[in-house]
């Protein structure tokens, strides 16, 4: 989030994807050795959009703090998930967890000088 912050000015698109980690059985370190993907002993894998450890809500929030208008594209990786099942889903997923933002203060909507 502090990168969006600090950079969002300069962020004209962004790539949906998601990951997870910490799921492998220890077999192989955090940056994955000579494991392929899929190999469950990698301690990180790429996974369907919703299926993984990031917070999207969080990322959308930022992208609304700092204005951002752009595209949200769908950058689908999972070696356990067919990928017109996946990237169907994950295109859903993206409009589901995107918001707009307001265009006032909380407190601003009970303003009469704001109806």
């Amino acid at each position: 989030m502090k990168f969006i912050r600090e950079f969002g000015r300069r962020i004209f698109h962004v790539h949906m994807k998601d990951v997870w980690w910490g799921h492998g059985d220890g077999t192989a370190g955090v940056f994955g050795g000579h494991t392929s993907f899929g190999d469950p002993g990698r301690y990180w894998d790429f996974r369907s959009l919703g299926h993984g450890d990031i917070r999207f809500e969080d990322i959308i929030v930022a992208l609304n703090d700092v204005g951002y208008r752009g595209p949200l594209s769908v950058e689908w990786e999972d070696i356990r998930m067919d990928r017109v099942h996946g990237a169907t889903e994950a295109a859903a997923f993206v409009k589901r967890v995107d918001f707009p933002a307001s265009g006032h203060a909380f407190d601003a909507v009970f303003d009469k000088k704001n109806r």
